[in-house]
């Protein structure tokens, strides 16, 4: 649901991995605000996204950068940047993780965004205003067993995220970090059946595996549109005063006092 004072008419947004689950959410969010909204992802995105799509692939320097231009091109710079893509390799044990594992889950879950905010943030600051979104995960702060790059490259994520906020911070541009728990989208269902296949079960119970391992209070696990309502929120002026900081939307899994 749309709330009718959070209209974010003629904001420019980009949405990187914005072909299918939270970037698809995030992305329907942004346009039903009224936002002009780009996606960028390797693979299209489906047909009834009121998006724009440009194909690309953050894996690389040039990837990112090529991107960068190619938004400057499309609408002349960007008010939001959603740094949502990222993967995960394949669990395995943390002694037996290849050095190629590693730096796939480095490259795909810090350097695509470090890279991709190189291209876009000066522009913001340019301009004076913008907020950067690093959509990052609660695996940072609570690694599960035999998924430490992930974790690892999330946490990294992390730390840059509120460093680059103390950098443009008096030029008027907004850096958060948004902690998604656990949240079923389509690269999760992925990720939950090479669990399952080690295990030599269901998808379904591999799930509330999860769901009773992680104790979340919330009972379930999350849903794209959950973590969605949260970035549109902190893009909009009712954020005005808040970034470098991280916000959590798990369930409540993690205990904070």
């Amino acid at each position: 649901m749309t709330i009718e004072h959070e209209k974010l008419p003629g904001l420019r947004v980009l949405v990187t991995g914005g072909s299918r689950g939270l970037g698809e959410a995030t992305a329907r969010r942004f346009a039903a605000a009224g936002a002009t909204v780009l996606t960028a992802s390797r693979t299209p995105p489906p047909a009834d996204l009121p998006a724009t799509f440009i194909p690309a692939d953050l894996r690389s320097e040039e990837g990112a950068a090529e991107l960068g231009r190619r938004v400057v091109d499309s609408v002349g710079g960007i008010d939001v940047l959603v740094d949502n893509a990222g993967a995960a390799t394949a669990p395995m044990p943390t002694l037996k993780r290849s050095d190629a594992s590693w730096l796939a889950d480095l490259e795909m879950n810090l350097l695509s965004a470090v890279r991709l905010d190189r291209a876009l943030v000066p522009g913001m600051v340019e301009r004076g205003s913008g907020v950067v979104v690093h959509v990052s995960s609660i695996a940072s702060h609570l690694p599960q067993s035999a998924e430490a790059s992930y974790a690892a490259s999330k946490a990294a994520l992390n730390a840059y995220s509120r460093e680059l906020a103390t950098a443009v911070g008096e030029y008027g541009v907004r850096v958060v970090c948004v902690l998604p728990g656990f949240v079923v989208t389509e690269g999760a269902v992925d990720h939950l059946q090479q669990l399952a296949d080690l295990q030599g079960v269901g998808v379904d119970e591999v799930k509330q595996q999860i769901v009773d391992h992680l104790k979340v209070p919330m009972g379930r696990p999350g849903e794209p549109e959950d973590v969605a309502e949260m970035i549109a929120f902190l893009a909009s002026g009712r954020a005005k005063w808040l970034t470098g900081a991280q916000f959590r939307v798990d369930g409540g899994i993690i205990p904070v006092v």
